[in-house]
């Protein structure tokens, strides 16, 4: 159980009765996104040391929102989107900028709203940008498998994803963020002005919008698609076990296709061997997060088992591939000690040959087609008390997982991994049932798997 004090502040935001203050007629909402969260706490210590009213959530009762970095389009969407879930007949509080809470403050007391406070459009309202206002983090907004911009999406991606290959992470990031961004809007996008406000839009990622949007292809997507190095990265790397380093160092010697692998076996480990991708070995080995299963990867929760002895009941010929790590055990008080990049769970990755249903397609694959396919299962046996920890980390997407480990830290101040969530100043544990909790201990709504495609 979390010290009262603690559960406060990191459940609901209003689980604090807030005083009446000296203006009963005014009531301060600050909107976090472009302000931060500490400086957000900052300026709400401050407004209440001066006697005013500051409510942490949007509600009927604001009479005043205050943001800062915004522009007026942002600001009318971001309104229209809080609006949307509270009762019809509301009043619309004023949206201002910071400048009239800074001079509140020195003055002691609320200043009239002037026109150079105000957050207002100069067009019509039927001109403003149809998607409403969006989150900056992918954990705060749901993201469904199948949406309304996928080939827009998909350049941004591909960019993303040649950008990792260049092992430039700065510009995979941002491409990412921009194709996560686009998955989440409500509708198509069809015009330029529709990316108005939205976060994570820089000045590359709209122009290959544009450019789609105009002549429907991107002549820098089109170049790197046909590229000789993406083509032959995105090969080797979907082989298991192949990284992007080892991918650029087989590109570097000259490497080019499977049957170039296959001419220098002594250059794959056992797992490499176990199940490349290709029309002899068709379905590679897909990773914990395939967006196919629903965005993550196998969320079955039955009871531990020992591989050593389910391996001994399998039939022969069934198991390509076996790796078996043994649990590490790490301090659970010391989270950012451990790996970003895996957990210390004990696991078996498996790669198993499962039959074919006989007379399916098999792309690309030439007479005679195998009648097997492999396919790569992840076994990960976790203690009861961090299961559900477990479960969120496992099931991706990997942006939404990094996206969520983020917001845990920048908005937050907490600390979340596959093992826990934890408060490293007060060194605290949080204790969760479900994933829900942990939802809930971040004051996130709660997003079932099928909506993390981020």
């Amino acid at each position: 159980m979390l010290p009262k004090r603690r559960r406060a502040r990191v459940g609901s935001p209003d689980a604090a009765p807030c005083p009446a203050g000296r203006f009963p007629g005014v009531a301060i909402h600050l909107v976090e996104p472009h302000m931060g969260r500490s400086r957000r706490a900052f300026l709400t210590r401050l407004a209440l040391s001066k006697g005013f009213r500051v409510l942490d959530a949007y509600s009927p009762e604001v009479t005043h929102v205050v943001m800062e970095g915004t522009s007026a389009e942002e600001a009318t969407c971001w309104q229209e989107h809080k609006t949307a879930s509270l009762p019809p007949g509301g009043s619309h509080p004023a949206l201002l900028d910071i400048s009239w809470f800074t001079e509140s403050m020195e003055a002691g007391q609320p200043v009239p709203v002037e026109g150079r406070h105000r957050l207002e459009v100069a067009v019509p309202r039927k001109a403003l940008p149809s998607p409403a206002w969006m989150p900056p983090y992918a954990c705060q907004r749901p993201t469904p498998l199948a949406h309304h911009n996928t080939s827009l999406s998909d350049a941004l991606e591909t960019l993303a994803e040649a950008a990792g290959f260049d092992r430039s992470e700065g510009r995979q990031l941002a491409f990412c963020r921009a194709a996560s961004v686009l998955k989440a809007l409500p509708g198509p996008v069809t015009a330029l002005s529709q990316l108005q406000g939205l976060p994570h839009f820089g000045e590359h990622s709209r122009r290959v919008v544009q450019e789609l949007l105009e002549h429907g292809v991107c002549e820098e997507v089109e170049r790197v698609r046909l590229s000789e190095r993406y083509q032959t990265m995105k090969l080797f790397t979907q082989i298991f076990g192949v990284g992007v380093k080892t991918a650029d160092r087989w590109y570097r010697e000259g490497l080019r296709t499977l049957d170039d692998l296959q001419e220098q076996p002594q250059r794959l480990t056992q797992q490499q061997k176990a199940a490349p991708p290709g029309p002899k070995r068709p379905d590679p080995a897909v990773g914990r997060r395939g967006p196919a299963s629903g965005g993550g990867g196998s969320r079955g929760a039955g009871p531990s088992w020992g591989h050593r002895h389910a391996g001994r009941r399998l039939p022969e010929g069934l198991v390509l591939y076996h790796q078996h790590q043994h649990s590490q055990q790490r301090d659970p008080a010391h989270p950012t000690r451990q790996n970003h990049t895996m957990d210390a769970f004990e696991r078996s990755f498996c790669i198993f040959r499962l039959p074919r249903p006989p007379g399916a397609d098999v792309e690309g694959c030439q007479e005679p087609c195998p009648t097997w396919k492999a396919v790569r299962v992840d076994l990960v046996v976790a203690p009861s008390s961090q299961f559900p920890f477990a479960l969120l980390g496992w099931t991706g997407s990997k942006h939404f997982e990094r996206e969520l480990r983020r917001f845990s830290r920048k908005e937050r101040g907490l600390w979340l991994n596959n093992h826990g969530l934890f408060d490293t100043e007060q060194k605290m544990i949080f204790h969760v049932t479900s994933e829900e909790d942990i939802f809930r201990y971040l004051a996130l709504e709660y997003l079932p798997p099928e909506q993390r495609n981020a």
